[in-house]
């Protein structure tokens, strides 16, 4: 039996929803947190993150938290935890969950991978080497963004495709160098690279990763190179 005046219980819940008001505290804390230096011995220095730095170590929690819990699982509070700071500071940058969530997605597609464009003289060797790491390396990915957002896409009545321009913008530029390779070597003619033909590659194999939910074949990686792209910028395909 509770006293007059006592506390009700607090809700299991820290993501406020995209109507709800900053506590607060949340609209004066200041852009920075404050971690001890263990290089410092019993009496540790304060290091304090700012800017990008700690925005970095906030996106790294979330993506974390949102690839091993899902949308669903997702929680401020978790966030904060893995990422060793309060909450508050969480909130001024991300008021909502689903506002969280999206910055995470960019957050862990954008991540740089160690990465050569690979340059053997051949526009067909280069986009298949190409294409084959990308599916190494981004099929985890495309499996995460199609399972673990299913709540993000109901919450904000959006698709997996409205993150796609998100998920493409600003990465680097793998498969446009390789065009421009081709062009200056006398392979394709720049007139047949219109913009839906320079993304086709990249297209045709998200487009296979999205539909099985799985790393696609060599196989198929080699197909969608010499029976469609290539022909469509004018090579013909290989004898046999």
């Amino acid at each position: 039996m509770s006293l007059v005046g006592e506390p009700g219980p607090v809700p299991d819940e820290d993501v406020r929803g995209a109507s709800d008001e900053p506590a607060p505290d949340d609209r004066t804390v200041p852009d920075e947190d404050a971690v001890p230096d263990e290089d410092a011995g019993r009496e540790a220095v304060v290091r304090r993150r700012r800017g990008e730095v700690l925005e970095q170590a906030l996106l790294d929690a979330a993506w974390q938290e949102l690839v091993h819990k899902g949308y669903e699982g997702l929680t401020v509070e978790a966030v904060a935890a893995r990422a060793g700071t309060a909450r508050a500071v969480v909130y001024r940058r991300w008021a909502t969950k689903a506002e969280l969530a999206r910055a995470a997605v960019g957050y862990g597609v954008m991540t740089p991978d160690d990465f050569t464009i690979p340059d053997t003289g051949s526009l067909r060797d280069d986009l298949i080497a190409t294409l084959r790491w990308v599916n190494q390396r981004r099929a985890s990915i495309a499996v995460t963004l199609a399972v673990q957002l299913a709540g993000y896409f109901q919450e904000t009545g959006t698709a997996l495709g409205g993150l796609r321009e998100l998920v493409t913008a600003g990465q680097p530029t793998f498969v446009g160098q390789i065009w421009e390779r081709a062009v200056a070597r006398g392979e394709v003619d720049p007139q047949r690279l219109t913009p839906r033909v320079r993304d086709l590659p990249m297209a045709l194999v998200r487009a296979e990763l999205l539909m099985s939910l799985s790393p696609v074949t060599d196989e198929a990686i080699t197909q969608i190179v010499e029976e469609i792209v290539l022909p469509v910028v004018g090579i013909a395909p290989l004898p046999g």
